[in-house]
């Protein structure tokens, strides 16, 4: 699978199909009444330079005092109307932006959170939450400016052209004979701003990712003076942006500014040509401010229109980026329809292999649990204890090899089912940033108040949830920062029993508290244990003891199995490991 910054290019007319089908389409009503208030709006151009000839030739020129007053309340009505129109124009437009890049965020989390481990192992945080926030903002208001661009100032420049065509084609020719010209220009600068904008938007998920890593080990660089080598890594990041930055807005001023060079020549040849025939009394004065009027007016919805080109660009990069992550697909595919979970939970795994790229973690393991049984895993680090546990709830899927939970393999579960069997405890305990209750809860507000308590009872929550500010309803704190090891511990327990699934997988939960917290952990693990299939990882092999089967691991292999007393028996790996323990 490539990585985020292996992306960035894409299709134009593609990106902007799947950008109408998914996020414009179901606004189109919306999006059709903005255009018409935006064609009322750039109709009123026409007009307003159409009411020039009578201002000079009816009223400065032949003295019509009556015509004022006619030509100026037309004037009025048609700035009434832009203004009026503009006002409703934008609220709408506010609107559609907002809630379609709104729509695209919750999707792509949403679809995000359905890719495999593998596709995390590879893209960090930062980068992944760049492209939600940072790229959907970025396309966020281009349709606004794509919906003017195509509604008013079309509109405006086809109805100015049809004035001045109206009266005389050969000044209106020589107005825009330097346009033409400008087309190869605007395309190189189109692509500049393209490449710019790519690199620019990379360097910003490198920002992200610099910063995620910074915060989550802000402890690490304290005490490793680190604080001057992170600042200079980030500068250097943030220089870059900068520099692409003022490279982009470069190319994006200077596409309405050539404009400005060919409007300018179009005006300079219109004057020469125009006088010319006022002179020898072919037009008026008033038909010329009509006409010059009306190519003036064309002036700013041509900057506008270049402006809009540049803006496309920068949101086509983005966008290609955005579809690119939504057209990521989980490599581990999983029937959706519900398969019948089997009444028995005896667990088989036959001959699994698992390799990380070409770092092989399991190497063909047999093991056989049964319903009801406690078998621990022991080993060094890295012997292949955890990936065990990924390969039964399908974070990862073995490269060969079986695996089956009561006869059946679990590929054919799908993976929500399949998951609602385990409950996991682990030493690395994640807390959300929310309250306990909602840390314990995960979302299943239907639990009753009586099941809740007796979790909390079980687990030792209880114990301490009265010394806390706000009882259940105290914030945890960003990653359970507000709560000591062992009461973090003790809420993973309290929500692994509410969960009640019948398969229970503990890694390693006491190994990093200290003697009291770990004697509670280990009270509240034994109630969470009761009538349940438990699989559990411990390095402290005096947590184990009295595990129905103990697996001892090396290398990806299982070398021993046995009963605590079988092991010490064979005088071999688990022997020397309690031995070293008891040493220490």
């Amino acid at each position: 699978m490539d990585t985020l910054e292996q992306d960035g290019s894409g299709n134009t007319k593609g990106l902007f199909k799947r950008l109408w089908r998914g996020y414009l389409y179901q606004h189109r009503y919306w999006m059709a009444f903005s255009v018409f208030l935006m064609m009322l709006e750039g109709s009123t151009l026409a007009i307003l330079s159409k009411m020039m000839e009578p201002i000079f030739d009816r009223v400065l020129i032949g003295g019509d005092l009556g015509a004022v007053w006619w030509v100026g309340g037309i004037i009025f009505g048609l700035f009434a109307i832009r203004g009026t129109t503009d006002l409703i124009k934008k609220v709408i437009l506010a609107r559609i932006s907002q809630r379609s890049s709104t729509e695209m965020q919750a999707d792509l989390l949403r679809h995000m959170m359905t890719l495999d481990s593998t596709f995390f192992f590879k893209n960090p945080p930062g980068a992944l939450m760049e492209r939600i926030q940072g790229d959907t903002v970025a396309v966020q208001g281009v349709w606004s400016v794509i919906i003017q661009g195509l509604g008013r100032d079309i509109f405006s420049l086809f109805w100015l052209l049809v004035l001045a065509l109206s009266i005389d084609w050969v000044w209106t020719v020589v107005a825009i004979i330097a346009v033409p010209v400008l087309i190869f220009p605007i395309a190189g600068l189109q692509q500049y701003i393209r490449r710019k904008t790519r690199q620019m938007r990379e360097e910003a998920t490198n920002r992200s990712t610099r910063l995620d890593e910074i915060f989550h080990g802000i402890q690490a660089a304290k005490l490793y003076q680190m604080e001057d080598y992170q600042a200079g890594r980030f500068e250097s990041i943030v220089d870059r942006i900068v520099r692409a930055e003022l490279k982009i807005a470069a190319g994006r001023a200077m596409i309405p500014s050539l404009v400005d060079f060919a409007t300018g020549l179009g005006f300079l040849g219109v004057i020469y040509v125009g006088a010319q025939d006022i002179i020898e009394g072919e037009k008026t004065a008033g038909q010329f401010m009509a006409f010059f009027t009306a190519m003036s007016l064309t002036f700013q919805p041509l900057r506008r229109l270049g402006s809009t080109a540049g803006t496309w660009q920068v949101a086509v990069t983005s966008l290609a980026r955005l579809f690119w992550l939504f057209d990521q697909k989980p490599s581990i595919a999983a029937p959706k329809t519900p398969a019948n979970v089997p009444e028995d939970l005896r667990i088989d795994l036959s001959n699994v292999t698992l390799s990380y790229g070409e770092n092989p973690v399991l190497r063909g393991i047999d093991l056989t649990i049964e319903e009801g049984q406690t078998v621990a895993l022991v080993g060094a680090s890295g012997a292949g204890k955890s990936s065990i546990f990924n390969t039964l709830t399908r974070l990862v899927d073995p490269q060969e090899g079986t695996i089956t939970v009561g006869g059946q393999d679990i590929r054919h579960f799908n993976l929500t089912e399949l998951r609602a069997l385990f409950s996991v405890v682990s030493q690395e305990t994640l807390l959300f940033d929310e309250t306990i209750r909602n840390n314990i809860l995960l979302g299943h507000h239907d639990i009753e108040p009586a099941a809740l308590a007796q979790a909390l009872d079980a687990a030792h929550v209880s114990d301490f949830i009265t010394t806390l500010p706000d009882g259940l309803d105290t914030e945890a704190g960003p990653r359970g920062a507000n709560l000591s090891g062992g009461q973090r511990q003790r809420v993973s327990i309290a929500r692994a029993l509410l969960r009640n699934a019948p398969i229970l997988l503990l890694d390693e939960a006491t190994s990093a508290l200290d003697t009291k917290s770990e004697a509670l952990v280990q009270t509240a693990l034994d109630s969470l244990r009761a009538g349940r299939t438990t699989l559990v990882i411990a390095h402290r092999l005096s947590t184990i003891q009295n595990a129905d089967k103990i697996i001892v691991m090396d290398h990806g292999k299982i070398v021993e199995t046995g009963t605590h007393a079988e092991l010490l028996k064979t005088k071999g790996v688990y022997a020397q490991l309690h031995a070293m323990q008891s040493d220490t």
